[in-house]
């Protein structure tokens, strides 16, 4: 496998803009990546990709194509900690009027409840980045694969009250087609995204100027946009990032479109 772009953390892995790639069969394992361009338009799949498209997996919003005359953005965030950015997300995303999607952990539902319980009560969704975000493809067991989200959908209902929504988001973008069987078979859509930047490394934040061009430089009608609502330059610019995305005619959607 050929990279443009190779991207190891911690504890996430995404591999961004990639060549080629093994294909991935019914127990194939793929890292999921997207072709970056800066010219406005919906990323294409490669071939190893194209077995997303036989199940509920979403990558991007193909209804609004390139020339649709409606103009949609999904944010969705990757949310596993608050550090203090994920509430300044709240508050601007509140004061724009603009819903999102978090994809949340174990920790942030059981260490901080109530910024959970705030995500619902303003509008936004909150799905499911299971309980301890490990490689998912890597779960052969059907019932270890599935306690990771069934799990994390009780401790939610049990912390919040309130039942979690059926999208969920591969840990590292890590996924199989016999994952994409198992989650439809369980009822949940799976998303992907269509654009990303480096900023989940609070230690390694962009300038705002930087990654405000980046993100306006890859925008695209249909974006699904991962964001990490842990990153302050996110919480510095993303009130601007909006009313920039307004200006161009964008309008924000909900996942519940796709």
């Amino acid at each position: 496998m050929k990279l443009k772009q190779f991207i190891l953390l911690p504890t996430l892995l995404f591999v961004l803009f990639v060549q080629t790639a093994a294909p991935a069969g019914a127990a194939g394992e793929l890292s999921w990546y997207f072709k970056k361009n800066y010219e406005h338009k919906q990323p294409t799949l490669d071939a190893a990709q194209s077995f997303i498209n036989g199940y509920s997996c979403y990558y991007v919003d193909k209804k609004h194509g390139d020339d649709s005359d409606d103009k949609v953005i999904y944010l969705t965030f990757d949310a596993g900690y608050e550090n203090g950015n994920i509430e300044r997300i709240l508050d601007t995303l509140r004061e724009k009027g603009v819903p999102a999607a978090f994809f949340v952990l174990r920790h942030l539902v059981e260490a901080n409840t109530d910024l959970v319980k705030r995500m619902v009560n303003e509008g936004h969704l909150v799905c499911n980045h299971t309980m301890s975000h490990k490689n998912m493809a890597a779960v052969t067991d059907r019932a270890a694969f599935e306690k990771e989200l069934y799990g994390l959908e009780a401790l939610f209902r049990e912390k919040t009250g309130f039942e979690m929504q059926k999208f969920y988001r591969p840990p590292e973008g890590r996924l199989s087609e016999d994952n994409l069987k198992i989650l439809e078979e369980m009822g949940y859509k799976t998303i992907l995204w269509s654009f990303a930047y480096a900023d989940w490394d609070n230690n390694a934040q962009m300038s705002a100027e930087i990654a405000r061009k980046k993100l306006l430089d890859g925008t695209h009608n249909g974006e699904i946009l991962l964001l990490h609502p842990t990153s302050k330059t996110n919480a510095d610019i993303l009130g601007q990032l909006i009313d920039d995305w307004k200006e161009q005619g964008y309008r924000f959607g909900t996942l519940d479109e796709l």
